[in-house]
């Protein structure tokens, strides 16, 4: 996991500088995070789990963090709903939802006409590695790259051409 989270953060690393992160299904929140700690300047971390949200609003503590985070303690339609209301945008958005409930397909087909998402905002999925993504063009995406490891792998997208 810290491999596969240090790739990830390789990749991305020069879009991260003052970057408005959105973190979907955040589990401790290590992804948004490591986003701030190399130089994001806003981190909204959403998760239903409130034993997980706790575990979140510790660690953005225990990393001097907090000021810079944001969490949602709800379901992520629920949140995406409340940023859209306080019009909101993002520069990347990461999800990693639980494998096998096409959540990765509600959440971008939500998003495709939102301004949440604008030309530039970077959109990476983890999923399982078997996850099919053929439907990401008609949803209003392109891929951008894919980096597959042993068990998941990145979809990295982006609206438009």
């Amino acid at each position: 996991t810290d491999r596969i989270k240090e790739t990830l953060f390789n990749m991305i690393n020069d879009e991260l500088y003052g970057a408005s992160f959105l973190d979907l299904f955040s589990g401790s929140g290590g992804i948004g995070i490591e986003a701030l700690s190399r130089g994001a300047r806003k981190a909204v971390f959403v998760e239903s789990s409130r034993k997980a949200a706790a575990c979140i609003q510790e660690n953005l503590k225990f990393t001097r963090l907090a000021s810079d985070g944001e969490v949602l303690v709800m379901d992520v339609f629920r949140a995406l709903d409340l940023l859209a209301v306080r019009g909101e945008s993002f520069s990347v958005i990461f999800m990693d939802p639980p494998y096998g409930m096409e959540l990765e397909k509600r959440v971008l087909e939500y998003l495709s006409g939102s301004p949440m998402v604008t030309e530039d905002t970077q959109i990476i999925i983890e999923a399982s590695k078997e996850t099919d993504f053929g439907w990401l063009e008609e949803a209003g995406y392109h891929m951008t790259k894919e980096k597959i490891y042993k068990t998941n792998k990145h979809i990295f997208a982006g609206k438009g051409e």
